[in-house]
């Protein structure tokens, strides 16, 4: 197990736990006309970056304790409207909408189960990250500080039907303790605090997976080592503890 892998597993300095305690205080609603008109953006954005095509990917957003907004099914990302949106309660029940729910709602809502803190999921395909995934391979050597630094690795959750329970249940332990993971011979889930937290995430790991990819190809691969990871590590905790305590 690499150094950088041991370090995210260890409890003492992820986020997490802190966040999970404070989110059911912090947790409130938020404006569901303002969710409908995000997801319509940043559904729009995957889709111009090429990280979905077709009819690929999904966004929520959590409105409230009880109820998620969810992107529909079968829609292109770059065509939908806020009427299209989808309410569901945590069992994935419609409470509202003229369309059916993303297939994929059992994804989002296990993520937000094991995830109290997260308030927005977004599924996609980016290319390259899904080479990587359909290759069995994550995301996880530390190349660059940068990456370190906002998402620490990018586990790989094993594969599991699309549209299933089983997706979400793949992804649990590998979300526990990270914001972002691809899943085998699928695509990737970035979650966070806000819809453009979860869709910039995605964008990082799309970038990084192009610069592992480049790395490979060039050879010669100077990966971070313990001390460096260690202090990234340590300025990492001492940002997202920064963070706690300004929200």
């Amino acid at each position: 197990m690499s150094y950088l892998k041991q370090l995210m597993e260890r409890a003492s300095w992820m986020p997490v736990p802190t966040a999970l305690a404070k989110s059911r205080k912090r947790v409130g609603s938020i404006s569901e006309g303002i969710a409908r008109r995000d997801l319509v953006q940043f559904g729009a954005l995957l889709h111009a970056q090429g990280l979905v095509a077709g009819t690929d990917g999904n966004l929520s957003v959590r409105l409230d304790l009880n109820r998620i907004l969810i992107t529909p099914t079968g829609r292109s990302k770059s065509r939908m409207a806020s009427s299209d949106m989808v309410v569901v309660d945590l069992s994935g029940r419609k409470l509202h909408g003229f369309h059916n729910a993303s297939s994929e709602v059992a994804m989002h809502l296990a993520i937000y189960h094991t995830r109290p803190d997260v308030r927005a999921v977004v599924h996609a395909h980016p290319p390259t990250a899904t080479a990587f995934a359909c290759c069995g391979l994550s995301l996880e050597d530390p190349l660059c500080a940068e990456v370190v630094m906002s998402l620490g690795s990018i586990p790989l959750a094993p594969y599991a039907m699309t549209g299933t329970p089983e997706l979400g249940e793949s992804l649990r332990a590998h979300i526990q303790h990270r914001d972002a993971a691809l899943l085998a011979n699928h695509g990737a889930v970035t979650c966070g605090e806000t819809l453009l937290q979860a869709y910039l995430r995605m964008e990082t790991v799309e970038h990084f997976a192009k610069i592992a990819l480049a790395a490979r190809q060039i050879g010669s691969q100077q990966l971070l080592d313990d001390f460096q990871i260690g202090k990234l590590m340590e300025a990492r905790r001492k940002y997202l503890q920064g963070c706690e305590n300004r929200g």
